[in-house]
C-alpha cells in the first residue's frame, strides 16, 4: 500500500491556517503557528536527539508562501523569516493526525520553561 499522497494545499486565514487533504480522505487545518513551531528544520529540531530547540513567542506568525519540492514535500516561508524546513508529506500527515498530542506537549514544555506563546 502506498504512503497518503496531498491532494490539496490550501493556505486559509490569511496564512493563519494550512489546509491539507490527502487521498485517503484525511483531511487537517494546521495553524501556521503549530507548524512553525514543530518544524522539521534543523534549527527547531536540532541534527539529533536531545538537540531539539523550544520556540516561543509565534502564536501571530502567517504562512507568507508555500514553494514545492520536488514530489515530495513543501518549504513553508513563514513571515518572522523562516523558511528552511521541509515538510514531507508523511510528516504534514503525522502533525494532522497527531496534533491532539503534539500541541499539548509543546504547550506544557513552554510553561515548565516560563515562555508564551
Amino acid at each position: 500500500m502506498s504512503e497518503p499522497w496531498p491532494e490539496e494545499l490550501r493556505l486559509a486565514s490569511g496564512g493563519g491556517e494550512l489546509h491539507v487533504r490527502f487521498d485517503t480522505g484525511e483531511q487537517a487545518a494546521l495553524a501556521a503557528e503549530y507548524l512553525r513551531v514543530e518544524s522539521p528544520s534543523a534549527e527547531v529540531k536540532g541534527h539529533g536527539p536531545g538537540q531539539e530547540q523550544l520556540v516561543w513567542g509565534k502564536r501571530k506568525v502567517k504562512i507568507a508562501r508555500l514553494e514545492p519540492v520536488g514530489a515530495y514535500a513543501v518549504r513553508i516561508v513563514f513571515d518572522d523569516g523562516h523558511a528552511t524546513g521541509l515538510y514531507t508529506w508523511p510528516y504534514l500527515l503525522k502533525l494532522g493526525r497527531e496534533h491532539c498530542k503534539l500541541w499539548p506537549a509543546y504547550l506544557e514544555k513552554l510553561r515548565a520553561a516560563g515562555f508564551s506563546r
